[in-house]
């Protein structure tokens, strides 16, 4: 599903998520473990995949860590960036907490996966930078910057933007990105110039090019009272009921519908 837009704040903006205590889709998961460290498909069954559309067909159906084995075994730019979309989601919606570091990792070696695959690939740069936004919203504002995250994120991205100046996720993240750097305070401003006009630019592309998408309405309304102090949280809150009757078209969806119910209530309870 190219283009399609994970949720995920870019340098430790925090949404929803079950980490604790979601549960594993597998009734193997050392299995999964095993395979995050070493790098091995150990589901023989999975790996025999014969398109990106079984791999995708997971994917929709909540089966993210069959997604990724199926996606790894293509050996392809689109199947490695599936791969990082599935265990990225899975990190932070599903993976127990001790499973955490190891599910990340591998999501973003599968995005370094994807790029190398393909260097013409907007959806490999992109879902290299979801991985690697995943690890900084988990590592925080402050140690993403030490780490040099925020630059990585902004490489990414631009990348992106330049193989597919149109990719909603894209211009999804980099609203995050500079809201995230516009919030951070003066260090971090002066170190990347993120800041809130560029934010509410991206954000409006990317409501333009998918006035329908739950997640865009979902990212863009979370930060809208920060970046409007006048009349952002109104506006969040029209965006976020309008999201939130949309129809759910697969099992990410779904977990956005509750981020999104969370959202209204946050809001409302200001």
């Amino acid at each position: 599903m190219p283009g399609e837009i994970p949720s995920a704040g870019y340098l430790g903006h925090v949404s929803r998520g079950n980490a604790q205590t979601g549960k594993p889709e597998m009734s193997s998961i050392q299995f999964t473990r095993l395979a995050a460290v070493c790098g091995l498909v150990l589901f023989p069954a999975y790996a025999s995949a014969q398109s990106i559309e079984e791999a995708r067909s997971a994917f929709a159906e909540g089966r993210f860590l069959e997604a990724a084995e199926l996606g790894e075994a293509l050996g392809t730019s689109d199947g490695y960036a599936l791969a990082a979309r599935s265990l990225a989601v899975y990190a932070h919606y599903k993976a127990p907490e001790e499973e955490w570091d190891e599910i990340i990792e591998r999501a973003m070696e599968m995005g370094d996966e994807a790029v190398r695959a393909d260097s013409t690939n907007p959806e490999a740069f992109y879902q290299s930078v979801h991985a690697v936004g995943r690890y900084a919203k988990r590592a925080g504002t402050i140690t993403a910057l030490r780490k040099g995250l925020g630059g990585k994120v902004r490489d990414l991205l631009e990348a992106t933007l330049a193989l597919d100046p149109d990719h909603v996720g894209a211009h999804i993240g980099f609203g995050g990105w500079h809201a995230d750097i516009a919030a951070s305070g003066f260090i971090a401003r002066r170190m990347y110039g993120g800041r809130k006009e560029e934010a509410v630019v991206h954000y409006e592309r990317a409501l333009e090019l998918a006035p329908e998408s739950k997640v865009v309405m979902y990212e863009y309304a979370i930060r809208l009272p920060e970046l409007d102090k006048d009349g952002g949280r109104e506006r969040a809150l029209e965006m976020l009921e309008k999201a939130i009757a949309l129809p759910v078209r697969d099992a990410y969806e779904e977990y956005i519908h509750f981020d999104l119910l969370d959202a209204v209530k946050e809001l409302k309870d200001r």
